[in-house]
């Protein structure tokens, strides 16, 4: 098996904010794995909130070259296993070499990474379209340029009420409040009554990610529900989860791939937990692979490739809301 690795830094459509930082530009990167033929891709992009770059990622997925390339028809849990502790200090990287592993693995077996794993795909739910931070004028006009059933609308701010008021004038779509850790416990529970009459569905991670108090707290007075983000990475979050939050958003990037992203969503159902599986500001690749985790999940958030100026690869395909897979096997994945 080969291993290839490429950066991109991937341009935004707008700058992007959310309640602690601003970008314009999404440093990546995307993992090829070559073997009799095939090729398996998979994506993390830097994120300075974890810490983690693309040429930390690189370094350390070349320490493990060896080990990588002379890896042969294992099963991606057994792969996982195998890499995992090289790389449990940089999960990032490990998510982009599991994608890149279940993409190739598919597509080695003849079939798309769902049937692999016999899901069926009929109640798919719809991915929400994120607005980030701006002026209230500016992030009328973001939604105006691309009306959406669902908006994911990130918070924050001193303002945050008068937000949703003017937005909701503009639309019936269904409305998700993404605070990222931005708020306190008051203002958690009041902003939930207000936010509640303006149609929003739910809040995400409105408080920091280790006050476990306070999300108790929520949990029980909140008349929204909550879903964990910052709180919820890696596989032992879950069950911290439990009576502090209604659901829960796995991120493959944090969690280290869709193999242990799987078994997270499996625990959550398993604890009466909501599912969603979020992304990051990603291309076509690492999107495409959520897709096949769409019949596990209540909600998702996977509109990082719409995000882009321009995307560097084909596979799903997303119009008002609903995700079309490719029609080639694994994730469905070609690098432009």
């Amino acid at each position: 098996m080969e291993l290839i690795l490429r950066a991109y830094n991937l341009q935004l459509k707008h700058t992007f904010t959310i309640s602690r930082e601003s970008i314009d530009v999404q440093p990546s990167l995307i993992v090829e794995l070559k073997s009799n033929g095939f090729s398996g891709f998979g994506e993390a992009t830097s994120n300075p909130y974890y810490k983690t770059t693309v040429p930390m990622m690189m370094q350390d997925l070349e320490k493990i070259r060896t080990i990588i390339e002379t890896t042969e028809d294992e099963t991606p849990e057994q792969f996982w296993s195998k890499i995992h502790p090289y790389l449990k200090e940089d999960m990032f990287a490990l998510c982009a070499l599991d994608l890149a592993y279940n993409d190739l693995y598919a597509r080695k077996k003849g079939k798309k990474l769902y049937e692999l794993w016999n899901y069926t795909t009929e109640r798919n739910p719809m991915t929400d379209y994120t607005i980030g931070i701006a002026s209230i004028d500016k992030m009328v006009s973001k939604m105006q340029e691309l009306p959406w059933p669902i908006y994911k609308i990130k918070l924050g701010t001193k303002e945050d009420i008068a937000i949703v008021k003017e937005l909701r004038k503009h639309t019936d779509a269904i409305f998700r409040i993404d605070a990222n850790c931005g708020w306190g416990v008051e203002e958690t529970i009041n902003n939930a009554v207000e936010l509640k009459k303006l149609g929003v569905e739910f809040l995400e991670q409105p408080m920091k990610a280790d006050n476990w108090e306070a999300h108790k707290e929520v949990f029980k007075h909140s008349v929204l529900p909550i879903v964990a983000d910052e709180s919820c990475i890696i596989e032992e979050d879950v069950a911290k989860c439990h009576h502090h939050f209604h659901g829960v958003n796995v991120k493959l990037v944090k969690c280290g791939g869709l193999t242990p992203g799987k078994r997270m969503i499996e625990e959550a159902k398993k604890l009466g937990l909501k599912t969603m599986v979020g992304c990051m500001t990603e291309s076509t690749v690492g999107i495409s692979a959520i897709a096949h985790l769409l019949p596990q999940l209540d909600y998702v958030d996977m509109d990082g490739a719409l995000l882009l100026a321009q995307d560097i690869a084909t596979g799903v395909t997303i119009k008002d809301g609903i995700i079309s897979y490719s029609d080639l096997n694994g994730t469905g994945v070609t690098l432009l």
